[in-house]
């Protein structure tokens, strides 16, 4: 008896011997096995529940919904970070929930940028684009830095509605320079009477941009004097070699739109 139950587990350990090689060749000849078995795992999360991933040849393809632009580039960085995975071909799209028109969405987004990063001192230094075609949203202009520009992307990236993003916004130059000038133009335009009202909101002031030696003045101002004042004390600051002056009477708006 004890003989027979010796050869039996001799049998048993001589089969798994030879199905052992077998199923590695089977693991190495097509590694999109475990690649997708990873990437299912790295997309376990609750935002990702209608995201399905296919691995072909090392390529993810992602298909299915994800609830903001935000998760879309999630579930990309989390594919592109496994082993194995050379490409992903992310199809994923943006549930908008109830639609909203790009009017809408472009008046929401502006709202929700004039006022980020209030509370950093660096707010009237950015000034920010914003345009939206079929819920694509473009953000252009410009940031203070870098910090700047990733909390304006991030802000509307997570927005309900938006379905893309486009970066086109430019950081200003670091330069010891250009912060001399931007802090002496803040000085000389929110320093004279007829201006510093523009401080007493944080989220529309006069935004004074300042890339290698040059202010460009953005935002809206009540009047014509106001513009041209602004216009003329940033031409005042020592060492700027020229002023483009962007700003936007409001009253003119209002007339023109009454046309």
């Amino acid at each position: 008896m004890n003989l027979s139950s010796n050869v039996v587990t001799l049998a048993l350990f001589a089969g798994a011997l030879a199905i052992s090689p077998a199923t590695h060749a089977l693991a190495q000849s097509n590694p999109d096995t475990q690649t997708q078995a990873d990437v299912t795992k790295a997309l376990e999360k609750k935002q990702f529940s209608d995201v399905h991933a296919q691995v072909n040849n090392g390529v993810v393809k992602l298909t299915g919904s994800v609830s903001n632009y935000a998760d879309k580039e999630d579930a990309d960085r989390r594919a592109h970070h496994r082993k194995g995975v050379t490409a992903v071909d992310n199809e994923l799209q943006v549930a908008s929930g109830s639609e909203v028109d790009d009017a809408t969405l472009q008046s929401k987004l502006v709202e929700k940028l004039e006022y980020d990063r209030v509370g950093y001192g660096t707010t009237a230094f950015n000034a920010i684009a914003v345009s939206v075609q079929n819920g694509v949203v473009t953000l252009s202009g410009n940031a203070y830095g870098p910090t700047d520009k990733d909390s304006a992307l991030s802000l509307v990236s997570h927005y309900r509605g938006v379905k893309d993003v486009i970066d086109e916004i430019n950081v200003d130059p670091l330069s010891p320079n250009d912060d001399r000038i931007r802090i002496e133009a803040y000085r000389a335009i929110y320093g004279y009477p007829s201006l510093n009202k523009y401080a007493i909101d944080p989220g529309k002031p006069i935004r004074i941009v300042v890339a290698n030696g040059n202010i460009t003045l953005a935002g809206v101002v009540d009047t014509q004097a106001d513009k041209d004042t602004a216009n003329i004390r940033a031409n005042g600051v020592s060492g700027a070699f020229k002023v483009t002056n962007l700003l936007q009477v409001a009253n003119a708006n209002a007339r023109e739109a009454k046309r």
